[in-house]
């Protein structure tokens, strides 16, 4: 999820949007140059996204089908699923290789991307962008909410069983970790829930407006302009929050963010002090 995310940031912001921006005129912009990078961002974006699904499925097999955590949360069907989820959206994207003509030619060199006019009317193109659409967010966020929904329900039950045998009553407010750490990941899956489908609300909405009304993108006047970047900014946004919340809300990995960031410091300590034995 964290290298997925990194890339997203590498290809999408850095080497799109930042290149275009402050530093025009470079190899970057060449028109097989952008494609691929535009081809890129897509299948990082949709790997961002799916990972946070299988990794919340993760999370719902053991504490809602614990008899099945043995068969599921392994290494290796990990291994699998990272794979295959990679590959398949690696595949995916390849069309958009395809979706960009150039601005200009110079000296026989295509530079510049601009999309072809043919992918907002053709039968292929506008399947591929539905299909798009469908997987990343909408079939993603459905399947995240309804994890968390089940996962949220079964702590919710467990959690009354688990008052009614400690004979707690409400007036009652003795401490029990057991019953702390469920109240967390309640709130946990739902922050991930809520920012997902907040952050996605205007990509989706952009994409069914154009879609619906039968627009050019290339075409939008200086408000849908505004409101498709925002879109895009905030998908942008979704696909570095997941990985935080769910990494940083986790003690062992803390414990590893301390130890790589004393790292260095513990390094140099150390060879001072074989300099000085």
């Amino acid at each position: 999820m964290a290298t997925v995310d990194l890339l997203t940031i590498i290809f999408e912001v850095i080497l799109w949007r930042i290149s275009y921006y402050y530093f025009p005129g470079t190899f970057l912009d060449i028109t097989p140059m952008c494609s691929a990078i535009s081809a890129l961002g897509q299948a990082a974006t949709g790997c961002s996204v799916w990972f946070t699904v299988t990794f919340t499925f993760d999370r719902f097999v053991p504490i809602c089908c614990q008899k099945r955590k043995s068969e599921y949360c392994t290494e290796k069907t990990a291994a699998v699923v990272i794979t295959t989820t990679g590959v398949l959206f690696c595949f995916k994207n390849v069309p958009y290789l395809f979706v960009f003509h150039p601005v200009k030619v110079i000296d026989n060199i295509p530079w510049d991307c601009t999309r072809k006019p043919s992918t907002y009317t053709d039968p292929g193109w506008v399947g591929h962008n539905w299909l798009s659409a469908v997987l990343t967010p909408l079939l993603s966020f459905v399947l995240i909410l309804l994890f968390n929904a089940l996962t949220v329900r079964h702590i919710l039950v467990t959690s009354r069983v688990r008052k009614g045998l400690r004979g707690q009553s409400k007036a009652e407010n003795r401490s029990d970790p057991e019953m702390e750490s469920r109240r967390r990941s309640v709130i946990l899956l739902l922050t991930i829930s809520g920012s997902f489908i907040i952050l996605w609300s205007v990509n989706v909405t952009e994409f069914l407006y154009y879609t619906i009304a039968g627009l050019d993108q290339n075409n939008y006047n200086d408000s849908e302009y505004i409101f498709q970047h925002t879109g895009g900014m905030l998908m942008i946004l979704s696909c570095c929050t997941n990985t935080f919340v769910y990494g940083v809300t986790q003690s062992k990995f803390r414990e590893q963010f301390i130890s790589t960031a004393k790292y260095p410091l513990t390094s140099i300590i150390q060879i001072i002090n074989d300099q000085i034995i």
